[in-house]
């Protein structure tokens, strides 16, 4: 499992800039600031989450602290956009089906398409890329059929063309780093 930062769902590069721009800590921002526990939250669990009935718990241990601070400070770092989603991380074509989509949306619809498609659950995240195609995002469920189905679904309720980029060869890429100096970092 992972916790994973901030950038999850759509947003494009200037509105994550803004949005981050706010979000950081500022000198003199008092109670925005990251504390050293918000950090080791950040970089410490980024990979091996701990996978038991009461996982923010065994966090608490690891961090030195009570399993409510934990809770409350993920809550906390959630609702400033340091982190978007916790959750597990499955390999591609071990549980379920997933593929990786893309989609040309006229600049003006941008927003709005990136919208619906982040309402749909089968969607783990959306991003903007500076490219013709400048919408990409990743579909997972239980099978191909219902990976279709949500395919099919964007398109017709956007009327645009949807490109189907499924896996045809697995390259692992760690996509967890060091964001600060931690007695946890790997």
């Amino acid at each position: 499992m992972a916790v994973v930062g901030a950038g999850t769902g759509f947003e494009s590069a200037h509105a994550r800039r803004r949005r981050l721009s706010r979000a950081r800590p500022r000198r003199g921002a008092g109670s925005t600031r990251l504390t050293e526990l918000d950090k080791r939250l950040l970089d410490e669990f980024q990979h091996d989450f701990p996978v038991c009935p009461r996982p923010y718990e065994a966090i608490a241990r690891r961090l030195g602290c009570d399993e409510q601070s934990v809770i409350e400070r993920l809550a906390w770092l959630t609702r400033h956009g340091y982190v978007s989603r916790v959750g597990p991380v499955f390999q591609p074509k071990r549980l379920g089906a997933s593929t990786l989509a893309a989609m040309a949306v006229p600049r003006e619809r941008l927003h709005e398409v990136a919208e619906l498609v982040s309402s749909y659950e089968a969607v783990n995240h959306n991003y903007e890329r500076e490219h013709p195609f400048n919408l990409w995002f990743v579909v997972t469920a239980r099978d191909e059929q219902a990976v279709a189905e949500v395919l099919d679904d964007v398109r017709r309720r956007t009327g645009l063309d949807v490109m189907d980029l499924p896996l045809l060869e697995a390259f692992h890429i760690d996509l967890g780093f060091p964001l600060w100096t931690t007695s946890g970092n790997r």
